[in-house]
């Protein structure tokens, strides 16, 4: 069965961090690009990071850069998205897709159920 899987999320205070992890199931996910969405109550889903397959180009939405890290582990089948200095306004279900990594960022193809982000005080 081809599944991706989100884990890691979780509660934490503003500058905290988190690391969600992204992991396939059903096929090996370093020949894709993955992409990483989030979105937060009452807004659309944007593109956070992503990956490229192939020569690791990555991109980040500006909101994020300097504060997250995505890589492959592939040894793990997965993906991750390191997230430091967290900020109230990264709150959001996050998800991660197969599909491909852009100059403008990742087109989604398959969707992970998604893992909720929440940073508080």
């Amino acid at each position: 069965q081809v599944q991706l899987v989100e884990s890691g999320g979780g509660l934490v205070q503003p500058g905290g961090s988190l690391r969600l992890s992204c992991a396939a199931s059903g096929f090996t996910l370093d020949y894709y690009a993955i992409g990483w969405f989030r979105q937060a109550p009452g807004k659309e889903r944007e593109g956070v990071s992503c990956i490229s397959s192939s020569d690791g180009y990555t991109w980040y939405t500006h909101s994020v850069k300097g504060r997250f890290t995505i890589s492959r582990d592939n040894a793990k089948n997965t993906v991750h998205l390191q997230m430091n200095s967290l900020k109230p306004e990264d709150t959001a279900v996050y998800y991660c897709a197969t599909g491909s990594c852009t100059v403008v960022g990742p087109v989604p193809d398959y969707w992970g159920q998604g893992t909720q982000v929440t940073v508080s005080s």
